[in-house]
C-alpha cells in the first residue's frame, strides 16, 4: 500500500497473564506477561467466525468467553471439557485457528521478576513498562507492511478504575514524549484510538491474546518442558530480518 491510498486499519489486541505486582507474587509462576494481538480489519472478520463457529458448535451459542485459566481447569463454561471426545474436539479446532499463519501478528513482552527486582525495583510500572514495547513493535510492523500508510487501534482489557487510569496516564506519557525508537510524532500519527473494554464484553481479540499468553509464558519459565501450542504460534510472533521482535524477554 503507497502513501495517497486508502488507509489500512489494524487492532491491537492486549492480554496478561500473570499480574504485575512485583512485591508479592507466586514463587510457582513469577512473570508477567502482556500479550498482544495485531491483526488488521481485512482479515479480523475471518478469525471471529473462526471461533463463534467453534463456539457454536460446542456450546450452541456464541455467547460463551474463552478464558484461558477456565479451560485448563475445565471449570464454570468449559466443564464439558472433561468429556474427552469434546476436549480434543475443542483443542483440534482451536489449534487450527491459533495455527493459521498471515492472519495475526504476535508482540509480546514478558517481565521475569525475580532478576527484574534484583537488577531494577518493586516500583517500576511493568504493565506501562510492557505496553511500550507492545506499541513499538506493532508499530514497527505496520509500518513494515503498509509503508507507514496505517492506522492502529489500541483494545485493552479492563482492570479496576486505578489501574486502567496509571495505564492512560503512561501511555498519554508516550504520546507525548515518544520512545527510544519510535518519535512522539510518529506514534500520534499511527494511532487512532486507546480504548479499554471488558472480559464481558465477548472480543474475540482479546479471548485470542489470553489464549496465547500463557504458552508464551510457560515457555519463558520452562523452556525444556513440551509446549506444543507455544510452537503452534511461535510463527506468528512479529519476525524482522530472521529476529523475532515480537517476543521481548526483561531482563535478557
Amino acid at each position: 500500500m503507497r502513501h495517497g491510498s486508502k488507509k489500512e486499519h489494524f487492532t491491537l489486541f492486549i492480554d496478561e497473564c500473570g499480574d504485575p505486582n512485583l512485591e508479592k507474587f507466586d514463587k510457582t509462576f513469577p512473570i508477567f506477561t502482556l500479550c498482544g494481538v495485531l491483526i488488521s480489519d481485512k482479515k479480523l472478520g475471518y478469525l471471529e467466525n473462526d471461533v463463534n463457529g467453534l463456539k457454536q458448535d460446542l456450546w450452541g451459542n456464541k455467547d460463551v468467553i474463552f478464558h484461558s485459566r477456565e479451560i485448563r481447569n475445565c471449570s464454570k463454561d468449559f466443564v464439558n471439557l472433561l468429556d474427552n471426545k469434546t476436549k480434543t474436539c475443542f483443542y483440534t479446532r482451536i489449534n487450527e485457528v491459533l495455527g493459521v499463519e498471515d492472519v495475526y501478528v504476535i508482540v509480546c513482552c514478558c517481565i521475569l521478576k525475580e532478576p527484574f527486582i534484583e537488577r531494577f525495583n518493586t516500583g517500576e510500572d511493568v504493565y506501562g513498562l510492557s505496553l511500550k514495547y507492545l506499541i513499538e513493535r506493532a508499530i514497527f510492523h505496520i509500518d513494515d507492511c503498509t509503508d507507514g500508510n496505517a492506522r492502529l487501534r489500541i483494545v485493552v482489557e479492563r482492570r479496576n478504575p486505578n489501574q486502567n487510569q496509571a495505564l492512560l496516564k503512561y501511555y498519554n506519557g508516550l504520546r507525548v514524549n515518544g520512545t527510544k525508537w519510535i518519535t512522539a510524532e510518529r506514534l500520534t500519527d499511527r494511532i487512532k484510538s486507546f480504548s479499554f473494554v471488558g472480559k464481558k464484553d465477548n472480543v474475540i481479540g482479546l479471548q485470542i491474546a489470553d489464549l496465547i499468553a500463557y504458552p508464551i509464558s510457560r515457555q519463558i519459565l520452562n523452556p525444556d518442558r513440551p509446549n506444543p501450542v507455544f510452537q503452534i504460534v511461535a510463527k506468528n510472533i512479529y519476525t524482522y530480518k530472521g529476529a523475532k521482535l515480537g517476543l521481548k524477554i526483561i531482563p535478557h
